[in-house]
């Protein structure tokens, strides 16, 4: 029988070195990048704070967070997503540490963050509502928890299957804004849910699906 987390860990690190081609992954496009900054910028203290980026990927958002002045954690399963991000920071000289281990259980022991930032992670997790109560464990108080999500229009209709057996993911293609902020609000002190669908420097390209973001403090 195939292992389920092996096989997870597979497919991203198969996908690690295109991963960048996207243009919101990569954030290669000038446009793009701003973007990207500019909402960091609004959603991020003031001041330098300790920033957790789960499933970091390769290490873009945590690029734009250490450009910030903030110090960042990124964990992704993937060990070659891990090795991208950490070579992508130190080709920028900009600090950052990157840990291989499962975003829904982050490898940082007893550590606090100021903020936890998610993008396009919890359609992946088999048991999102848990991972959601580690990661709002993780914050200090007055802490922030940044979800960037959404409902893609491409469920369930990919030429490639994720891994088998995908489809039984309880999130799989993506979470309506409603729905998820009906489960982080017993959480959190306050949330609320920003648009991202109509920014198409966002993504590079117009998208036809709900995107979002959901920005709670606890």
């Amino acid at each position: 029988m195939t292992n389920p987390a092996a096989a997870i860990t597979a497919y991203w690190d198969d996908a690690a070195p295109s991963f960048d081609d996207e243009p919101d992954h990569g954030l290669k496009a000038a446009h793009t990048r701003a973007a990207w900054a500019n909402l960091l910028t609004a959603w991020l203290p003031t001041t330098p704070a300790d920033v957790l980026d789960v499933g970091c990927g390769t290490g873009s958002l945590s690029e734009l967070i250490a450009q910030a002045g903030h110090r960042v954690t990124g964990v992704d399963l993937a060990p070659r997503m891990v090795e991208a991000a950490q070579a992508k920071l130190t080709a920028a000289n900009l600090a950052g540490r990157f840990l291989v281990g499962d975003a829904a259980v982050p490898p940082t022991g007893p550590e606090t963050f100021d903020v936890v930032l998610c993008r396009h992670l919890v359609w992946t997790l088999p048991d999102p509502h848990t991972a959601l109560r580690e990661w709002a464990g993780r914050l200090r108080p007055g802490g922030l928890l940044i979800l960037i999500e959404g409902r893609w229009r491409e469920a369930g209709q990919k030429d490639v299957p994720y891994v088998a057996g995908a489809e039984t993911l309880p999130w799989y293609g993506g979470i309506a804004a409603d729905d998820l902020a009906d489960t982080v609000r017993p959480l959190v002190a306050g949330l609320r849910i920003e648009p991202l669908s109509a920014d198409t420097a966002l993504w590079g390209h117009p998208v036809a699906d709900e995107r979002y973001a959901l920005v709670a403090r606890t």
